[in-house]
């Protein structure tokens, strides 16, 4: 009978895949042994496995370079990283080492960009783009780097009074961006997006604020869609629209030269994941090219602002399962020894699934069961796999420890979780490793944070002072 662990990933999957393969009984993570990885640093544990970023990186640049040759474009394509999806240094770093730019949402950002340049991961030439709402201290840092010389950063005009505040603040001439209130997707509970400046308001909101100006050109248009780019008839409809948008306006503005496709690649939450991503980026160009041609004006250089795709595969995170809980007929609760609510927050606010699976015990025989966090809170449960009909493990056994991993967690869950802060029901923030690779390829290890001790928290509720 197929009644092992190993067996039913053998008939639900193809495995091993590029990144999972088996040792043994051990689930191993582009190479790295995560039975070691929990030996030497213990639970609950949290890792970035650096090299990933600049792979993904690299990936997208030659789809993009593939994808311009076959398609004749003749616009350039530059790659921005979307910070808030993680603002770690070692992250930017790494990211930025792959001759990138990067793409901004509030005001403490620029300080982070100013801290880079002055360590020389930043260049002159980088674009830096500015996006959000534009709050006064967001304007005055915006504008001091603009002012010390950096003349590639584009704030993306939000609302109507921007201009008017950036220009407050600039000495002399500075390129801006628009960004597009696109429609949202139908199911959607509002209409259109907050952000932005709507479809019919744009050439208007130019004629009236951007072209007369002295100081201000346009060079950017910003085209969001919270989705992401998905292969389907939003999607296509809403590029589209912002297509016909960009043409009139370049009839009308000579410095319009680029567009920022905005919205991010999916990324793999599931070991039966597929997308298309070559194919994607040669129908958007194919349908800019045809389009633009049709309107007889010049394509634009293309800007993405990859954050989730960037970063969220590079993730992990690895927990004990401490105690198995027979709370009806037919449900078991596997309770593991760190909070969901805390440590992954995508899967209690928005459900979102990532790539669940065990460390260890793969030969063993598996059952039925649900996961639950530390916190006292009934949502704090792993319930994602509801799509699956049920999670299934290696069965329980107090005499023989069960780790499980949640895979390609990099994008957003400390920054939402809040890293280093407070913590529902003071459920401290995990250990974080970093994972890199030396000179010789050789995978090393280094402890980035330690578990958040009850000092640290003390003293921001104000228990402890300084």
């Amino acid at each position: 009978m197929n009644i092992k662990y190993i067996d039913l990933i053998h008939q639900s999957y193809y495995f091993p895949q590029e990144e999972f393969t088996l040792e043994d009984e051990n689930l191993r993570f582009h190479g790295i042994e995560l039975e070691k990885l929990v030996a030497q640093y213990g639970t609950p544990l949290k890792f970035t496995y650096l090299p990933k970023i600049s792979e993904n990186i690299q990936r997208a640049k030659g789809w993009f370079d593939n994808a311009i040759k076959k398609n004749d474009y003749k616009g350039k394509y530059h790659y921005c990283y979307c910070t808030k999806s993680s603002h770690f240094k070692h992250v930017l770093e790494e990211a930025l080492s792959n001759d990138i730019h990067i793409e901004t949402s509030s005001a403490f950002d620029i300080n982070i960009v100013e801290s880079l340049k002055e360590a020389g991961k930043i260049k002159p030439d980088t674009f830096v783009i500015c996006n959000g709402f534009k709050r006064a201290q967001y304007v005055e840092n915006i504008a001091r780097l603009i002012n010390s010389g950096h003349e590639n950063c584009i704030p993306i005009i939000d609302n109507y009074e921007e201009i008017s505040l950036l220009s407050e603040k600039i000495n002399g001439d500075y390129k801006i961006g628009i960004r597009i209130a696109s429609e949202e997707e139908p199911k959607f509970e509002f209409y259109t997006s907050r952000l932005g400046i709507g479809y019919r308001n744009i050439v208007p909101f130019y004629e009236d604020q951007i072209k007369g100006h002295e100081n201000v050109s346009l060079k950017m248009l910003h085209f969001f869609i919270n989705t992401g780019i998905r292969d389907n008839a939003y999607y296509w409809n809403e590029l589209s629209k912002c297509l016909k948008v960009y043409v009139r306006l370049k009839k009308i503005c000579p410095s319009l030269d680029s567009l920022n496709i905005g919205g991010g690649f999916p990324i793999k939450n599931s070991l039966a994941f597929e997308y298309d991503y070559a194919y994607m980026i040669e129908e958007i160009l194919n349908q800019i090219n045809a389009i633009c041609a049709e309107a007889d004006v010049p394509v634009p250089h293309i800007f993405t602002e990859f954050g989730s795709f960037t970063v969220g595969e590079s993730g992990g995170a690895i927990y004990q399962v401490l105690y198995q809980k027979q709370q009806n007929d037919r449900e078991k609760w596997n309770m593991i020894d760190s909070s969901f609510i805390t440590t992954l927050p995508d899967t209690w606010a928005i459900n979102k699934r990532f790539i669940m699976l065990p460390i260890n015990r793969w030969q063993d025989e598996y059952e039925r069961v649900l996961l639950g966090g530390l916190t006292c809170d009934s949502d704090d449960y792993y319930n994602s796999e509801q799509h699956m009909n049920a999670i299934y493990l290696p069965k329980f056994k107090k005499e023989k420890p069960l780790y499980i991993g949640f895979f390609n967690t990099g994008a957003y869950q400390e920054s939402i979780g809040g890293f280093g802060g407070l913590q529902h029901c003071l459920i401290p923030t995990p250990k974080h490793v970093l994972i890199q690779k030396d000179a010789a390829g050789n995978l090393t290890t280094s402890l980035f944070s330690q578990q958040q001790e009850a000092s640290e928290m003390l003293k921001i509720l104000g228990y402890e002072q300084e």
